[in-house]
């Protein structure tokens, strides 16, 4: 008998399952990294339900840590500076998102035939 290959099923994509669970990066800028916000979010009252006891919440991944060296380890990683780095990217506005699905400045679509035609000439 040969030897059996392992499964390659890994493909080096950890931290995009981290990612989905998260809030989207709009969500924290515009509303959690506020410095109200941000303050209320860094002082929560002790929840039993919530891991770590809401004592050692990442406002920037708005995450929960069970433990503050796990915290800090975090701070230290590449999630964490690859998530940092996309916050400093500017939010996107509801104009740039209605641009990019189509809309006008009317908030209509506009039809295939007034759009430029190419001609055959």
């Amino acid at each position: 008998m040969g030897r059996l290959r392992r499964s390659r099923t890994h493909h080096a994509q950890r931290d995009v399952h981290d990612l989905a669970r998260t809030k989207d990066l709009d969500q924290i800028q515009l509303i959690d990294l506020d410095l109200k916000n941000r303050a209320a979010l860094e002082a929560q009252h002790i929840d039993l339900k919530k891991p770590g006891l809401v004592q050692h919440y990442h406002v920037e991944y708005a995450k929960y840590f069970e433990i503050d060296i796990a915290l800090r380890s975090h701070w230290k990683g590449k999630v964490h500076k690859r998530r940092c780095k996309g916050l400093k990217e500017p939010a996107y506005t509801i104009e740039e998102a209605e641009r990019a699905a189509g809309l006008g400045r009317e908030g209509k679509r506009t039809p295939i035939s007034a759009q430029a035609m190419p001609t055959d000439t």
